[in-house]
């Protein structure tokens, strides 16, 4: 992997070299230098601009394993990269339109209140900046992971020679751990960034990314709308509802917030890096080359085959996320009925998130771990026959507690639900009433007549010695066992 940056091969290793390279050691990288070194084009400008990142991984520092900031700068970037323009006002009030007219929409259809939130309307970038610390808690515990097994490869592959020059720098350690924290936070701003530009709201992904905020961005409304025979405003409405529901639904019930990026951070802190698919990734990395870099990460190449408990705890994870967008999709198809095109859309959006797009693909590839709800469409026939049972109250109050909530065999059989869960209540009464009794005083103490052992010997005081022999007695069974010794029994008793 290093090779071409250190000299391997039959030309060996100059110290020199690598002095020139980075500056001398004080003026930072010379990127025409790397670029005679590494056999690649020289154009001053070209290449200023492809060193730039690269220059960051060694001399930009970092507070932990993950170069967070680098993360955040190149978020910002790419959801620049192809315009991103401003909100304008006449945007911002319709957006705030369109989320009201949702919130009334949403008033018959739940048995959970407004949330009174101001509507908001967001660039992309605007957007990067209301999520990027949930990705970072999302994303911390494999990303420390990563960063700690890249720069044990570089460290190992690095020859002698420049191990000592950077010890003169301030050690291979720190300056290794800088490059492996760079490079997954310049791949995780580049998932990011690709995100924020298929997005169109702040729980889009079915997780609230933004702290319970309820915002639309105009721009990626207008270009999920692109190519529809519909008419923008309706799109925008449509969308306002998904937006409103789900943020009623995180803002009213406390703990699936929690839930949902609990289970996510449990999951990642499962993974464990395989250091074979690391080293064997390493040899066709070109570290003056950062698209060698992101393609390594975004091929998934570090991502382990899942455990057996990460296997169960994905499958928790997908029902719940399928019941949240199975819930949304029920209530908005309720709330939005009168929209001439309500039914193309919510099949649209069905699609949309079983699949996920391209830059879905590529976090789900750096991460290990797909935020799509495979089973949405199961979700959302559970819950509309759960409101024909149960009405809009009993349908919503089964969320108020994470064992309430459907299971996955729930999902497999929407029709047996109700009478499942009336099993369970069922059980569950008969031990509460047994309890309650118990603790009133009302069980009475066993008699000894209907104790075994010896309660039975008292059992028989009274009654007459022949009874004990009748052959319907208790003792019949030993009375045959008597008969084995005495002759056959034959009944002439």
């Amino acid at each position: 992997m290093l090779s071409k940056m250190f000299g391997g091969g039959a030309g060996g290793f100059d110290p020199q070299e690598i002095a020139k390279m980075f500056g001398g050691g004080a003026g930072g990288f010379d990127p025409q230098e790397i670029a005679k070194a590494a056999g690649l084009p020289s154009d001053p400008a070209a290449m200023a601009m492809m060193m730039q990142q690269v220059q960051a991984m060694f001399s930009t520092p970092s507070e932990g394993p993950v170069n967070w900031q680098m993360a955040h700068d190149q978020a910002r970037r790419v959801a620049a990269s192809d315009n991103d323009p401003s909100v304008t006002s006449l945007q911002r009030r319709s957006v705030d339109e369109a989320l009201k007219l949702a919130e009334l929409w949403l008033d018959p259809v739940t048995d959970f209140p407004s949330t009174g939130q101001l509507g908001r309307a967001w660039s992309r970038a605007e957007w990067v900046e209301a999520t990027m610390s949930t990705w970072r808690r999302l994303t911390e515990p494999v990303a420390t992971s990563i960063a700690k097994a890249l720069s044990d490869v570089i460290s190992e592959q690095l020859p002698e020679e420049m191990k000592s020059m950077m010890g003169m720098m301030g050690g291979p350690a720190s300056m290794l751990q800088n490059v492996g924290g760079a490079m997954f936070g310049m791949q995780l701003g580049q998932a990011v960034g690709a995100l924020s530009k298929d997005v169109v709201g702040s729980t889009d992904i079915g997780v609230p990314l933004a702290e319970g905020r309820m915002a639309l961005l105009p721009a990626n409304v207008a270009a999920f709308g692109a190519g529809l025979d519909i008419p923008e405003q309706e799109v925008q409405l449509f969308l306002a509802v998904r937006e409103a529901a789900h943020v009623r639904l995180f803002t009213h019930i406390p703990w699936l917030t929690g839930h949902l990026l609990g289970s996510i951070e449990r999951y990642a802190r499962g993974i464990h890096i395989d250091m074979g698919k690391i080293e064997e990734a390493a040899r066709d990395i070109d570290p003056t080359n950062p698209e060698s870099l992101q393609g390594a990460l975004s091929q998934g190449v570090f991502m382990p085959e899942r455990t057996p408990e990460q296997d169960a705890a994905l499958v928790r994870l997908e029902t719940t996320l399928a019941l949240v967008e199975g819930w949304v999709d029920q209530l908005t198809a309720a709330a939005a009925a009168n929209l001439p095109s309500a039914d193309a859309l919510r099949e649209m959006v069905r699609r949309r998130r079983a699949t996920g797009g391209p830059a879905e693909h590529a976090f789900a590839s750096l991460v290990g771990l797909e935020l799509r709800p495979r089973r949405l469409r199961d979700a959302s026939v559970l819950w509309s026959l759960l409101t024909e049972e149960r009405g809009v109250e009993g349908r919503d109050a089964l969320w108020q507690h994470p064992d309430l909530l459907p299971t996955a065999e729930d999902l497999d059989d929407p029709a047996g639900f109700s009478e499942r869960r009336r099993l369970i209540e069922s059980s569950d009464a008969d031990v509460d009433a047994a309890l309650e009794r118990l603790l009133s005083g009302g069980f009475e103490p066993q008699d000894e007549d209907t104790a075994g052992g010896e309660g039975s010997g008292e059992a028989t005081k009274g009654t007459p010695a022949a009874d004990t022999d009748s052959d319907t007695g208790p003792s019949s069974v030993s009375d045959e066992g008597s008969d084995t010794e005495d002759g056959p029994a034959d009944g002439s008793r």
